[in-house]
């Protein structure tokens, strides 16, 4: 770590009055904050009808006790339901979260969205991504059978460190600067984990899950990654992407078409009432 990147993340001096180092007019400001109401909206609209419309359809939460020293056979061991998780509100719970984050920067928070933009950062995606995306994780490993209690954790763990990096990435890297890469390959790191337990889970399983899983996992995984991309485009300042809104608004739309992607890959496969 050079000595700007290790004074960075010690002091933080990006949260403490730095200069701006992006140039955001009025009217950029306000398509943007139209984007983000229209974005809520139609987050809301959709977890509305996953409460309302959906079935009761649950996955278990489990824990597996070996009741013995190490070394005990798998055979003498017990696997126990924790909780009955119902999939639908959990799925609404995304998107409501999502719906909320766009609707507080576009009212109350407006100004201060403003001003993380102008200088280069915007802290209210993180928070909402650390949460949401999360969220949408742990679904993906529960329809994929990854209901053990401390795989769910180590998995949502992994993810929200892969997001606060993403943070850290946009906190010690101004524009016109040298970009200091170690915390967007850390996050990069922190990300493949949770998915190479989901692949894990689909080669060694006796029985292969239906087709609509692997739809969700493939394309849940190409959106994941075009995070990723798209902050890579912004430090490398390729073609429109030098201009640190265009990520911005690459953030707002890749976030509402990978949490419909997955909501209603889930409501048409599970969530829609048989009777």
């Amino acid at each position: 770590m050079n000595s700007k990147a290790a004074q960075a993340v010690i002091s933080n001096p990006r949260a403490h009055g730095d200069a701006p180092s992006v140039s955001v007019s009025s009217s950029q400001l306000d398509k943007l904050r139209n984007l983000n109401i229209g974005a809520g909206i139609l987050h809301l609209v959709s977890g509305v009808v996953m409460v309302i419309l959906a079935n009761d359809f649950s996955l278990p939460i489990t824990s597996f006790n070996l009741n013995g020293p190490p070394g005990t056979p798998v055979s003498e061991g017990t696997l126990s339901t924790l909780i009955d998780v119902r999939l639908a509100p959990l799925t609404a719970a995304f998107l409501f979260l999502s719906a909320i984050f766009h609707f507080l920067i576009s009212t109350v928070g407006f100004r201060k969205y403003g001003d993380e933009l102008r200088h280069g950062r915007n802290r209210f995606r993180w928070v909402e991504y650390a949460l949401s995306s999360t969220l949408m994780i742990i679904i993906i490993g529960m329809v994929t059978t990854i209901t053990d209690l401390a795989a769910v954790i180590g998995v949502a763990f992994a993810n929200v460190s892969m997001i606060l990096f993403g943070w850290i990435m946009e906190m010690v890297n101004r524009k016109g600067e040298k970009v200091w890469w170690t915390p967007f390959w850390f996050g990069c790191i922190a990300g493949v984990g949770p998915w190479l337990a989901l692949g894990a889970y689909l080669l060694t399983g006796d029985q292969r899950p239906p087709t609509f899983v692997y739809g969700i996992i493939f394309s849940l995984f190409f959106f994941f990654n075009t995070f990723a991309i798209n902050q890579w485009l912004q430090y490398k300042e390729v073609g429109k992407w030098s201009d640190y809104l265009v990520g911005e608004r690459t953030y707002i739309i890749l976030s509402f078409v990978a949490k419909s992607v997955l909501a209603w890959q889930l409501y048409a496969n599970i969530f829609i009432p048989t009777d």
